[in-house]
């Protein structure tokens, strides 16, 4: 089963810049996004459901400092994107 990620706009700005600025986590960028592709529930991703103001949306590690938010749409098979950043950031 793959899921199609979705990259919003703000997705692609975040992950561009987040991608200047890290060069040296871009495989590993690639490697949770395609994870996520194949099964956003593999226990190595950490997905979690957060609270408060993004209530609705979930987050997974791209590293212990690093998150990549999103909403995933489970029945229509979809991850929408929707930041990447340290905690603070997208929390």
């Amino acid at each position: 089963m793959k899921y199609a990620l979705v990259w919003t706009p703000h997705f692609t700005r975040s992950a561009n810049k987040f991608s200047q600025d890290h060069p040296d986590l871009k495989k590993r960028f690639a490697k949770v996004l395609g994870d996520l592709e194949q099964d956003p529930l593999q226990p190595h991703l950490r997905l979690h459901p957060l609270k408060g103001e993004l209530k609705g949306m979930h987050a997974v590690s791209l590293t212990h400092s690093y998150r990549i938010t999103l909403t995933l749409k489970i029945t229509e098979k979809e991850i929408l994107l929707i930041d990447i950043g340290s905690h603070d950031e997208v929390y």
